[in-house]
């Protein structure tokens, strides 16, 4: 079996360095901020993209074929206009969403690998269904974050929205929900089976039940400590994936990171993943072949001083650039073999 898996790892490898002439991107823009109370984090789409983000992922492949396809908007559906308990803005997280799956779903019936620049993390509902449209259910997702996002609105706290996008995904969860009104174009699809937690350290108390009951794969910041990233990260794709033909959909919350790495982030965390860390699992999902879409959620540029906001912000595009390729040990040339020769001009004695 391991003999198998070594050579399958390998094919993988293969496959992808034969692809990356071809590889394409498409950024989506979800500047929505409804899911959570801080003011700004609606502009890290905007920060992320003049922080020079198309060119530094160009600078890993010029052949690579990136395409921008702007910024969702959406207008609240006469559908969604009632009021559900303890869902705060609601029907602006559900008419959002509803919008962002149909522009990820195009995206990735496109060819294109799909990196959807948040936004709170709510927006994972829409990223996340637009997936599953585009590849049925055949997909494994994997949740980089402090927290679990699984509360539902009789199990939070607080009624933000943004905690709630992995338990309105979940299949097994489905009872669990009142009717939402103008949520017909959502189907809970995916199983808790295919979905891994990598970065846990701020868990609710219903969260931690359902984790428990529903035997879910989280691991916390105690299991990296334990295990380190590149076995935890193995042991994650192993379970969601076992035999690795799913498509790969890594929600990435930057607060995953420890808040002196990230600090511009509404739900900072200490003690969190380092930056090294972060990009080592990226580094890894990529080595796959297999990503199809990336979510880059909660960079909220009016926390922290221009210093913190300027690192976040670095920190989110180190992130997004490992998982489409960049090596830091640096990137091989594939068609030049032989360093270039000095040459010099003729001096004026060797020409008398």
């Amino acid at each position: 079996m391991l003999k198998k898996r070594g050579i399958q790892v390998l094919f993988n490898c293969i496959k992808r360095n034969l692809h990356n002439d071809g590889l394409k991107v498409g950024i989506l823009g979800i500047p929505f901020d409804k899911g959570q109370p801080r003011i700004g984090v609606g502009n890290g789409p905007r920060f992320i993209r003049d922080a020079g983000l198309i060119k530094r992922i160009q600078s890993i492949d010029k052949n690579m074929d990136i395409k921008d396809y702007g910024d969702v908007s959406y207008t609240v559906s006469k559908d969604v206009s009632e009021e559900v308990e303890n869902m705060r803005e609601y029907e602006h997280m559900a008419s959002c969403c509803r919008e962002v799956s149909k522009n990820v779903a195009k995206i990735i019936n496109d060819g294109r690998i799909c990196l959807s620049l948040g936004g709170d993390h709510s927006i994972g509902l829409g990223t996340v269904d637009g997936h599953i449209q585009a590849k049925s259910d055949n997909i494994a997702v994997l949740w980089i974050d402090a927290h679990a996002d699984l509360n539902t609105n009789k199990t939070s706290a607080t009624g933000n929205v943004h905690g709630m996008p992995m338990a309105l995904l979940a299949k097994e969860l489905s009872d669990y929900w009142p009717y939402l009104p103008g949520m017909d174009w959502q189907k809970p699809m995916i199983s808790l089976r295919n979905i891994a937690y990598v970065g846990l350290r701020d868990v609710d108390v219903y969260e931690r039940l359902v984790i428990d009951k529903l035997g879910i794969t989280a691991f916390g910041i105690e299991d990296i400590e334990k295990y380190g990233i590149h076995s935890v990260i193995n042991m994650a794709l192993e379970k969601v994936d076992p035999y690795q033909n799913r498509s790969i959909h890594v929600s990435y919350d930057i607060d995953s990171l420890d808040a002196l790495e990230a600090p511009s982030t509404g739900t900072a965390v200490r003690g969190g993943l380092t930056l090294r860390e972060g990009i080592h699992l990226m580094e890894m999902v990529a080595n796959t072949g297999r990503l199809g879409a990336i979510d880059l959620v909660e960079v909220n540029p009016s926390i922290g001083s221009a210093s913190d906001v300027r690192n976040t912000v670095d920190a989110a595009i180190h992130i997004i650039m490992a998982s489409l390729g960049h090596k830091r040990q640096g990137l091989r040339i594939k068609k030049i073999q032989e360093m270039p020769l000095q040459t010099f001009p003729p001096t004026r004695d060797l020409i008398n």
